[in-house]
């Protein structure tokens, strides 16, 4: 298991000024946007805008603090932290809207052809061959995830606490 501590993120400000960026884990590590096989990432968004776009990428998101309205030219979709997932295309046009303030989010993208991915919520499970991302204080075996931690599992383990769970195919 590799804990992935959100104290020792960096945030990088988005070019628009809108929010911030938090890397949790990539693949391969050392990846760019060009070329990288899936990304996670915490997102503080301050701002309405539009969502940048990733040419065949697929994204899931997933609302851990606020409320946030997803504009796409087909259809409109409210989130908040308690809303499953929501995948949508990287390369859609997308405008989102807090609502009531700032927006805290996790981010899943998958290079479409590469990898996909599965999110979900979890409070106990017994996993493995997956990220983890505490929402809440968190038990993984015989660690403690604090909000917003992670850690890459690879050998089974019981988690105890509040998660998303992150299967990367």
């Amino acid at each position: 298991m590799k804990l992935l501590r959100a104290a020792e993120r960096v945030a990088v400000p988005w070019k628009n000024g809108g929010g911030v960026t938090r890397e949790v884990a990539a693949w391969p590590q050392s990846a760019g946007f060009e070329d990288f096989d899936w990304r996670v990432s915490i997102a503080e968004v301050a701002e309405a805008g539009p969502f940048s776009r990733f040419e065949n990428i697929d994204r899931t998101l997933a609302i851990l603090s606020g409320c946030m309205v997803l504009d796409f030219a087909e259809r409109s979709v409210t989130l908040d932290a308690a809303s499953a997932p929501f995948a949508f295309a990287g390369d859609a046009a997308c405008h989102g809207t807090p609502i009531g303030g700032p927006v805290t989010d996790l981010n899943v993208m998958t290079r479409r052809g590469r990898c996909t991915s599965r999110v979900e919520r979890a409070t106990q499970a017994t996993l493995a061959d997956a990220l983890v991302v505490a929402i809440a204080t968190t038990r993984l075996g015989d660690q403690t995830l604090e909000r917003f931690d992670a850690a890459l599992v690879d050998d089974a383990v019981a988690l105890n606490g509040e998660a998303f769970i992150i299967v990367l195919i």
